[in-house]
């Protein structure tokens, strides 16, 4: 499944929900099924910055060229939010992380929807991800 049919899933998903409320409640229990981080990442060098909770994000890069992704948040909606990021990108190489296009977030309503400072927050995991893959792509190539 490529990131694009991954991302269309997640846009089906949200439009069986009428209301946002319903929206947060699958994003809380989207947070609940993100696997865990290892303990040694919950630390400044894994923490984002830019957002109002506190999230950690840890990428590992295995020998087929795929990026994984582990994160954890000590708010609810929070850690919802980085776990559909995680769902999205989590098993894609370099290339193709830094080749999509996030207009799936307006599909959904999501940035619509947060408060400016969780919006912020969203734009920091993103930009966090795509930073991974840069530094990646870039050992790659060395």
């Amino acid at each position: 499944m490529t990131i694009k049919e991954k991302q269309d899933a997640i846009v089906e998903e949200f439009s069986m929900f009428d209301d946002w409320m319903d929206k947060y409640s699958y994003l809380i229990e989207l947070g609940k099924e993100l696997p865990a981080i290892e303990e040694k990442y919950k630390d400044p060098q894994h923490l984002i910055s830019g957002c109002q909770s506190r999230v950690w994000l840890h990428a590992r890069h295995d020998e087929d060229g795929k990026i994984y992704f582990t994160a954890d948040s000590d708010a609810v909606i929070t850690k919802g939010i980085v776990s559909l990021l995680i769902k999205t990108f989590s098993g894609y190489s370099a290339n193709e992380i830094l080749n999509t296009d996030m207009n799936f977030l307006e599909q959904i309503g999501l940035k619509e929807h947060l408060s400016p400072t969780r919006s912020n927050g969203l734009l920091s995991m993103i930009k966090q991800i795509q930073l991974y893959a840069r530094a990646f792509k870039l050992k790659e190539n060395n």
